[in-house]
């Protein structure tokens, strides 16, 4: 994938995540009444939504990375190795900062 269009893809990410993030974290437009049995439901509500923002905050920070990499020069390169990352990887994760090889062992030392 040409430079150009990495950035396209990486800036509209970039936008599609804040608006995710901003609708998420906003508080509802009018508070509820909750009853007993509604009070737990909503912790698991809560809990879930906290869930999403985090892990919509994390793909943001790599989608970030890559923009750096690409003002760097490094985009495309695994920053593990300095392999090529495989261009079928870029189309379907344009943030992908790791070949596969890579990836796969940074997910087994988590």
């Amino acid at each position: 994938m040409d430079d150009a269009t990495a950035r396209m893809r990486l800036e509209s990410m970039l936008q599609e995540l804040d608006k995710s993030i901003l609708v998420l974290g906003a508080d509802p437009a009018a508070p509820k009444e909750r009853s007993a049995a509604d009070a737990g439901a909503g912790l698991t509500d809560a809990d879930r939504t906290r869930a999403m923002i985090d892990a919509a905050a994390r793909h943001r920070m790599a989608v970030l990375a890559a923009l750096r990499r690409l003002d760097d020069g490094g985009y495309g390169r695994c920053v593990d190795c300095g392999r090529p990352v495989p261009e079928g990887r870029l189309e379907a994760r344009p943030e992908a900062a790791r070949c596969v090889q890579c990836q796969s062992r940074a997910e087994r030392r988590r």
